[in-house]
């Protein structure tokens, strides 16, 4: 059979817009991989045996440690639910439930395990710096703590201002409530002498011998509970 035969003996040449693969470089790339994958079991375990903690060695493409520029509002997940597909993570490994870092694919249980991991050394190795901090020059310590005094500056005018409006606010809340409590007060006030004059209309209309809702009720309780009074049972 030739090469480009198909299972049924006939020429097949309708499977040229298929991707061809060299298959040369993609061993090339395996084997590459083997050994840096065997470079680093080695290293790992030359690092155990010496009692220390393996980091990703420097390649020299790596930049000095910086501070975090954004911040990170663990406050808005308070309530809230994840879906985690079942197995999705063994241990620490992989995305699971919790709070993941996507440099390092490892997910912690809590924020303060997060914020750890986010200074160790294998993270900073993992996105590409070496763990060291650029020393600061005089120059940028002053334009730094001038920056500072400002934004406090800038804090402490806004609070004035902004102490004065809590303050009309909290003023309009408290009419508000005195207000509500004023109409609350009329619209039971109303209602009680509505009832009075309706209890009245009746008795007017129909005589004494009107049973008004609630009106004998204690004296049905002590007739259902067989007491015919509580008065003195001395003798005149």
């Amino acid at each position: 059979m030739s090469k480009n035969g198909s299972a049924y003996g006939q020429a097949a040449g309708d499977t040229d817009f298929r991707k061809k693969y060299d298959l040369d470089e993609y061993a090339a790339k395996a084997k590459e991989r083997e050994a840096a994958e065997k470079e680093e079991r080695k290293a790992r375990w030359e690092a155990k045996m010496a009692g220390k903690k393996y980091h990703k060695p420097l390649d020299g493409s790596e930049t000095l440690t910086t501070a975090r520029s954004a911040t990170q509002d663990f406050s808005r997940l308070v309530g809230t639910s994840t879906l985690v597909p079942a197995g999705a993570g063994a241990g620490r490994r992989g995305r699971g439930a919790g709070f993941y870092c996507e440099a390092c694919d490892l997910t912690f249980k809590d924020n303060l395990q997060w914020v750890e991991h986010t200074n160790s050394m294998q993270h900073q190795r993992a996105i590409g710096a070496t763990g060291e901090v650029r020393r600061a020059t005089a120059e940028e310590v002053r334009a730094r703590i001038d920056a500072l005094w400002e934004r406090e500056q800038e804090r402490k005018r806004e609070q004035v201002v902004s102490l004065q409006e809590r303050l009309e606010v909290r003023k309009e809340e408290d009419e508000k409530e005195r207000e509500e409590k004023r109409r609350k007060r009329k619209e039971l006030e109303e209602r009680r002498r509505l009832e009075k004059e309706a209890a009245a209309k009746v008795k007017t209309e129909y005589g004494e011998d009107v049973r008004i809702e609630g009106e004998h009720f204690e004296d049905d309780m002590m007739a259902a509970m067989g007491f015919t009074g509580f008065g003195n049972t001395a003798k005149k």
